[in-house]
């Protein structure tokens, strides 16, 4: 199949797709962040459109995100279903499981854009990897977050989106770049991507960076802790050593200001009538 055919028959629905998956994470991540309405659908264009506006200002073409409504009425959408739908918001893969659907197309049809436009097929493969990327990146920075696909904590996001255009980039050297093909290339990066996610795979660090990695010092220096006092144990022979005699420094000792007179109590006063009559009687 030609590339031009493909672009017509698999391009337009497949970005419609990835726009609006997109931009359903970028409105999940705005509500984590407590964006209010306008917010989230700021954060849900950005993520949804941001991919495919660099894809087309690379190629020198007019963004079609410009041109046909449909481009700019899936994140609207996107940012409707989110902001009013509370099981949505409270799931915490939700926003995983849609950004790896919007990655695995972008990476895919940034490809085959690239290739039907004259680019190289290493260049094809970078634009559809930039694509994929490039409205997360783009969502992040506005919700002042580090992009994921330049953390190493965070699961495997670019390798998912270089193996779909890899694998696209394969099928159109092999003459096998169809319809079928290009949905299967799809699945393959959203598949590594899930994979990812539920396994935990990450890119190594550097050992550089491992080593480097010490707990701050803290700017107030401790207080010296004095040596513990160590008394001697009886010695094995039954006999006791003497014990050390204190100085009356390291003893405690209470007393009163010589300007203070302790209260002591008094006693009570007898009646000396009561004791005649006792007499008397």
């Amino acid at each position: 199949m030609a590339l031009q055919q493909l672009l017509t028959t698999v391009q337009y629905p497949l970005d419609l797709v990835c726009v609006f998956a997109a931009a359903l994470s970028g409105a999940v991540l705005a509500t984590r962040k407590d964006f209010d309405l306008f917010g989230t659908l700021v954060l849900a264009e950005a993520a949804g459109l941001g991919g495919g506006l660099f894809r087309d200002l690379v190629i020198g073409v007019k963004p079609i995100a410009f041109t046909d409504p449909g481009f700019w009425l899936a994140p609207l959408a996107a940012t409707v279903v989110v902001y009013f739908s509370t099981p949505i918001q409270h799931s915490p893969k939700a926003c995983d499981v849609f950004d790896a659907v919007a990655l695995g197309v972008l990476s895919v049809t940034g490809t085959i854009k690239g290739l039907a436009f004259g680019f190289a097929p290493v260049a094809a493969m970078a634009l559809g990897m930039a694509t994929a990327v490039g409205g997360g990146m783009i969502a992040n920075v506005l919700a002042r977050e580090v992009p994921p696909v330049l953390r190493w904590d965070r699961d495997l996001y670019s390798l998912p989106a270089l193996l779909g255009g890899g694998a696209t980039l394969g099928l159109y050297a092999a003459g096998l770049l169809n319809v079928s093909t290009a949905v299967g290339a799809t699945v393959l990066a959203v598949t590594v991507r899930l994979a990812a996610i539920h396994y935990g795979w990450r890119t190594p660090r550097s050992r550089l960076a491992k080593r480097s990695v010490r707990p701050a010092a803290s700017p107030h220096p401790a207080p010296a802790v004095p040596a513990p006092v160590s008394y001697p144990s009886p010695s094995p022979l039954g006999q006791t050593l003497p014990r050390p005699r204190f100085s009356p420094e390291d003893t405690v000792q209470l007393r009163l200001p010589r300007d203070v007179v302790p209260l002591r109590p008094r006693r009570p006063r007898r009646d000396p009538r009561a004791d005649w009559s006792h007499r008397a009687l």
